[in-house]
């Protein structure tokens, strides 16, 4: 099993009737900034332990780590659920049908008040950001929507969506109505895994790179099993319900353009965006183009990894993260 160096202690802030689970690291001086740690679709807050292993323990020392699990994903349950112990009843996220990417900023918005609240700051102190594909697209808009409230920004394999046309909006609502249909039939639930070990084999064939002692300790974290002994993924099967909003890029591209933080995008060797769009549809240069609308904005690319560049090269993000963050 993977041994940890950093151990987290983990606990739970209800905010917008979400009771939210965070895993924290560090300590926290005063007058040093806090760092938020932001997961991405269908991860958890358990995700960014290789990273944060990988820091010096002095580091640490000066510096309070909190990562959220977001809504529906990990242990975080709206405060109305039924389900009092969440890895009894891994599945039970309440009664969503679908999930609203609007959300993510307000529970941030409120997760970050409640964080320098609690800390003797200001409200709206400055904290820095860190986010991961979803995490990081959330952390984009946040940066622009409350520019005076991020102090550095890190962008690890956000890239956004293809733009949309407007001709696209009757189709995209038709299929977000079949797709909660679906949902209630049954027929969007995620797969079950016989065990932690089943759950392991299938991190590893989504992300080969990842070494069999994480994808054996990650499992656990995941998911969980049910009453039956099957493991479930820790994880919504409402957030597989498309957006029934389009992207619209001219909007994100404006909100962008109120970033006044420092912004750090790290991407991976390999080319997500080749293996997701078809060719030409959104690419890595288009992504490039867009960048272009923030005034401070530095690009690394880090050598043998994918998407998931904070479990392939943890030690190489690591290092990238404490000198951007001095």
């Amino acid at each position: 099993m993977y041994p940890i160096r950093h151990p987290s202690h983990t606990f739970f802030v209800p905010l917008r009737g979400q009771n939210h689970h965070l895993r924290q690291w560090g300590h926290y001086p005063p007058g040093s900034t806090p760092l938020l740690l932001l997961h991405g679709w269908m991860d958890v807050s358990a995700s960014w332990q290789f990273m944060v292993d990988a820091w010096p323990a002095a580091w640490l020392d000066q510096r309070l780590i909190v990562a959220p699990d977001w809504r529906g994903f990990g242990q975080t349950r709206p405060l109305a659920s039924e389900s009092t112990h969440p890895a009894e009843h891994p599945q039970d996220y309440g009664s969503a049908d679908h999930y609203q990417f609007a959300d993510y900023l307000a529970d941030l918005d409120a997760l970050i008040a409640r964080l320098n609240t609690d800390l003797g700051r200001p409200a709206e102190a400055p904290i820095d950001l860190v986010g991961h594909s979803m995490g990081a697209n959330v952390a984009m808009l946040y940066a622009g929507i409350r520019p005076e409230r991020v102090r550095r920004l890190v962008n690890v394999e956000g890239f956004g969506l293809p733009h949309s046309q407007p001709e696209q909006a009757p189709q995209r609502y038709a299929r977000w109505l079949d797709e909660i249909r679906a949902l209630r039939q049954g027929t969007l639930a995620l797969k079950s895994y016989p065990s932690a070990q089943a759950v392991a084999q299938r991190l590893r064939k989504t992300n080969p790179r990842l070494a069999p002692d994480k994808a054996d300790w990650l499992a656990s974290h995941w998911a969980a099993p049910d009453a039956s002994g099957q493991w479930q993924i820790l994880g919504d099967a409402a957030h597989k319900i498309v957006n029934p909003q389009l992207y619209r890029a001219d909007e994100v591209l404006a909100v962008w353009a109120s970033i006044r933080a420092p912004l750090l995008v790290l991407e991976a060797e390999a080319d997500s965006l080749g293996q997701w769009y078809r060719q030409g549809e959104y690419t890595r240069a288009q992504f490039h183009q867009r960048l272009q609308v923030l005034p401070d904005c530095r690009i690394e690319r880090l050598p043998d990894a994918g998407h998931m560049l904070h479990h392939d090269q943890p030690e190489a993000l690591a290092a990238l993260l404490q000198e951007f963050l001095a």
